[in-house]
């Protein structure tokens, strides 16, 4: 009976040929829905893509592309010679979850738990640039005359709205830019008014540490993770809970029995910062029902989304969140510059007011002449243009990388590509501390990261985090071989 009810479900999809969404985006989408909602069951097969092709009168290749993001994404699964099937590992679904659970409190009581500042809003050590260090971007001829063009378009005008101050979540045109291009590439579901400018995500995390109710309460962070939001954590007071992160992500269920009454999660969802996994569509959804549960908040922090090599980006973890728990955080200092100083944050209507005023009160608003630049930049496209072309050029330094590194130090690394990024991490062999040999790479000339310093509690790994995208590949080989005489020390 389910499995018939499943079909029955299939052949409801409802495409129309005039909407802007691809029709494979279309497809995609209510199958997500369907699955989600328990519509279609764990482990039900589905129909081969020839067959749904015809029944829906598309091509088959809009179907094969719908049926690989599934994939991607954990929803589906495939089995050799026996066709595509519904994932079979995914959590109970979120319709039954909503029958049991209680609904969630009203957004006026959630958003009275949090600091209020009052009515007074206004609505109105990484310089080196040696390789490989982390966090440092490329932009080619193109970017670069575009961008000086646009800035002296921006000066010649120099529009009133620059002679006062602004509105503290940034100017419209930026934030409708985002929210349209966040709304395309990353299945983020977020309206102009929920968009937060920030000076990146570091702001975001800052800003979250000081409108968190109870700010001494627990909060989970990833281990190994990301140095500074542990430390933004500890210095606001905040009791940091490790979750230990394998090649699923951060493990939820280890989250849950140590601290199941934590007030937060912070995590990096899409490629977790250092090692480079991605959180599985089973454990997102349990993340996603923890907090509905706890009444916790999640910090999805998706600081390199857009340079994704294999196979389309992974859709958010914001974009499955019914709940309105997430908080979705990004920046443009690594999409384009980390000069520029840009990112924003999707807030939930329930925290928008308490999250502008905290903003507001550190730092009043982000700059007027550099969101005009890139709201330009990204209203005459050149924004997703940009973004194809480097992600071409760091696929190709990052090839360039890994063959360099296998083939002269093949005997005490091991390393794959990432799939998306701008680092890799290359595992020691034979039990070299990563420790040591950063440190002698500092007297060769070459910048690596100890992936061991970021552990907290978990056992540390021994690897290195190398930089591919702030270096062209032909610095790339003679890199390598001053790191491998430092190996050889």
């Amino acid at each position: 009976m389910k499995s018939r009810q499943g079909w029955a479900e299939l052949y409801s999809l409802d495409i129309d040929r005039a909407a802007d969404a691809p029709v494979f985006r279309q497809i995609y989408a209510q199958l997500r829905s369907a699955i989600l909602s328990g519509a279609l069951r764990p482990a039900t097969k589905l129909p081969s893509t020839r067959e749904l092709a015809a029944q829906l009168g598309v091509s088959r290749s809009a179907v094969v592309a719908a049926f690989e993001q599934l994939l991607a994404e954990g929803y589906a699964s495939g089995k050799t010679g026996a066709g595509t099937y519904v994932a079979s590992d995914l959590p109970e679904p979120f319709a039954a979850l909503r029958d049991r659970k209680k609904p969630p409190a009203p957004a006026v009581a959630i958003a009275s738990t949090f600091r209020d500042f009052g009515d007074f809003v206004d609505v109105t050590a990484q310089n080196d640039d040696r390789p490989f260090n982390l966090g440092r971007t490329l932009v080619d001829a193109r970017t670069a005359e575009l961008w000086r063009k646009l800035s002296a378009r921006t000066l010649r005008s120099f529009a009133r709205s620059h002679l006062g101050y602004g509105d503290p979540r940034g100017m419209p045109e930026l934030r409708k830019s985002v929210c349209d291009y966040l709304r395309a590439a990353r299945g983020v579901r977020c309206e102009p008014e929920q968009i937060v400018i920030t000076s990146g995500t570091q702001q975001a995390v800052d800003i979250m540490t000081r409108i968190m109710p109870r700010p001494e309460s627990e909060v989970w962070i990833e281990d190994p993770g990301y140095a500074l939001t542990r430390l933004a954590l500890v210095a606001a007071g905040a009791k940091i809970c490790p979750i230990p992160v394998d090649q699923h992500g951060i493990n939820v269920a280890e989250g849950v029995r140590r601290a199941p009454k934590a007030r937060a999660a912070f995590i990096t969802s899409s490629h977790q910062f250092p090692k480079g996994v991605a959180l599985t569509m089973a454990r997102r959804l349990e993340l996603l029902g923890w907090a509905r549960e706890q009444g916790a908040w999640i910090v999805e922090d998706d600081y390199a989304s857009e340079f994704r090599y294999g196979g389309r980006p992974l859709a958010s973890l914001q974009g499955l969140d019914e709940a309105g728990r997430v908080i979705y955080v990004g920046t443009l200092n690594k999409a384009l510059f980390p000069g520029l100083r840009l990112g924003y944050a999707v807030v939930p209507h329930s925290l928008v007011r308490a999250f502008v005023t905290a903003r507001y009160l550190a730092d009043r608003q982000p700059a007027t002449l550099c969101q005009a630049v890139v709201a330009a930049f990204m209203e005459e496209g050149h924004f997703a243009s940009h973004i194809r072309r480097m992600r071409e050029a760091y696929r190709n330094q990052r090839d360039a990388l890994v063959t360099a590194l296998r083939s002269r130090l093949g005997d005490h690394l091991t390393v794959e590509p990432p799939d998306q990024g701008m680092h890799l991490v290359a595992y020691m062999r034979r039990g070299l501390s990563d420790v040591s040999i950063e440190r002698a790479a500092q007297e060769h000339g070459v910048v690596v990261r100890a992936m061991s310093r970021l552990y907290v509690e978990a056992p540390a790994q021994s690897a290195l985090m190398l930089g591919f995208s702030g270096y062209p590949q032909q610095v790339m080989a003679p890199a390598v071989a001053r790191l491998a005489r430092a190996f050889r020390r």
